[in-house]
């Protein structure tokens, strides 16, 4: 079992295809460290054996190096996922001290022009080429995590590349995934089918060739899928995320989802929440599916599919997930796909707008 942990939505990149909400939590409504402390501990406690410090950037908090020292103490693994641009000397120094396990580096593209162009960050690959030289010469495994979609699917190759380059022990081609602002610039961010069956077989020669030295994931957008994917590992089944302000949900996008009320760890304990809350509960299992899926050989394996996603599609988040080729609003994804095949390009970055 794994915690999300968004320390804050602050972040000095503005990737548009970033998940975050569009209405982000505000500073003066983060927990505290007490409150992060606490949760970390109660984490523990209730089986949790990793947790992933996440944001927005996480190294935007002042307090992350007491959190990682905290969480480790705890009993539980760390790692962080960041974009690497605030990872100085004295950072890394003070991560490895605090006894940090595992750092995920994201990258925007494979050369620092398009890069930094895609995260809105002058001199921000620059830097990650920097933050990746740090987390090796440390010791740490790292994961370069390539954010891939339409206007930089081309270069693939140049990226594996690039991860080999910096020592990388994994390297995760990640197909951006629509929602949040990622949903809001879907047209000028998804790819067409020629450029993901080329990205299949760049993807699976690399595999090959890499095999035993490094390991590649890959994750394709869901909108090509004829199944769809076990979103999260199933919804309340393996992660508990918690938001900036203590909100406490079964996947980072819940929030889009309307008719619930998420819990707060501010005012419940994390072991209630996971076990006792409507939130966690609905969705949990197979008895809240549909008859299309609750009678699928694969309903124990995809548990339904995503629901943020069949809101998003189908405007019901109780629906067959749209991926599933069986489902009857399958025909949307093709008429998605349609709709960003002469779109503009033009992209709205990410901005830090409050509730």
């Amino acid at each position: 079992m794994g915690m999300i942990t968004e320390l804050t939505h602050r972040c000095p990149l503005q990737c548009a295809y970033c998940s975050n909400p569009l209405a982000m939590d505000a500073v003066k409504g983060e927990l505290t460290t007490e409150d992060w402390c606490r949760v970390l501990d109660e984490a523990a406690a209730l089986g949790v054996l990793q947790v992933h410090f996440s944001g927005g950037e996480p190294m935007a908090r002042r307090d992350l190096v007491t959190l990682v020292r905290h969480a480790s103490a705890a009993g539980l693994y760390t790692n962080i996922i960041t974009s690497g641009v605030l990872l100085s000397d004295a950072a890394m120094a003070d991560l490895l001290a605090a006894g940090i396990d595992h750092i995920q580096l994201s990258f925007q593209d494979s050369g620092a022009s398009e890069a930094d162009r895609f995260g809105g960050y002058r001199g921000g690959h620059a830097k990650k080429l920097e933050a990746a030289r740090r987390i090796r010469v440390a010791g740490l495994p790292l994961t370069a995590n390539f954010v891939v979609h339409r206007q930089n699917v081309e270069r693939v190759d140049e990226m594996i590349a690039l991860g080999e380059e910096l020592g990388a022990e994994r390297i995760e081609i990640a197909h951006v995934q629509y929602y949040g602002w990622a949903l809001l610039n879907r047209n000028a961010l998804l790819p067409s089918r020629e450029q993901l069956e080329r990205t299949n077989v760049i993807v699976a020669a690399a595999r090959t060739r890499l095999s035993g030295r490094i390991a590649i994931d890959y994750v394709v957008p869901d909108y090509y899928a004829a199944r769809p994917k076990a979103c999260m590992g199933g919804w309340a089944n393996r992660f508990i995320n918690i938001s900036p302000s203590g909100k406490a949900l079964p996947c980072h996008a819940a929030e889009t989802l309307p008719g619930f009320t998420f819990p707060s760890v501010r005012e419940h304990s994390l072991a209630s929440i996971w076990a006792e809350s409507d939130a966690f509960r609905r969705f949990r299992g197979t008895d809240w599916m549909p008859e299309l899926c609750r009678s699928c050989d694969q309903r124990e394996i995809d548990w339904g599919g995503c629901r943020c996603q069949a809101l998003a599609i189908a405007g019901d988040a109780a629906a067959t997930d749209p991926a599933c080729a069986r489902s009857p609003d399958h025909h949307r994804m093709a008429d998605a796909i349609a709709e960003a095949e002469n779109a503009p390009l033009d992209l709205i970055p990410r901005r830090l707008q409050h509730n």
